[in-house]
């Protein structure tokens, strides 16, 4: 029996408009209710969490094969990218089988 895969998906955010750790909470729930929604993944603040205007958040997918996980966090990564809201300042991703 084959287990799948797990797709994880890390970024660092630049939030150039973050006034507050309160204007910050906002505009991460919108963006993890997003990728939530829109990928069916889980996501978590991880790093960065007393900073106004800097995130780290880790996005994990499961998939069936390899290629359909990577593309998966590829998706993800342009939805990062293309967010006017933040800029992504670092990002690392990798595919890990599971047996």
């Amino acid at each position: 029996m084959e287990g799948g895969y797990v797709g994880i998906v890390t970024v660092d955010l630049h939030l150039p408009e973050g006034r507050s750790l309160k204007a910050k909470r906002k505009e991460l729930l919108r963006l993890k209710s997003s990728l939530a929604r829109r990928f069916a993944c889980a996501v978590a603040e991880v790093d960065h969490h007393d900073l106004w205007q800097r995130a780290g958040i880790s996005v994990a997918i499961v998939g069936r094969e390899a290629g359909e996980t990577q593309e998966r966090t590829a998706e993800i990564l342009r939805f990062l990218h293309a967010d006017e809201a933040f800029q992504v300042v670092g990002e690392a991703h990798e595919v890990i089988a599971v047996d």
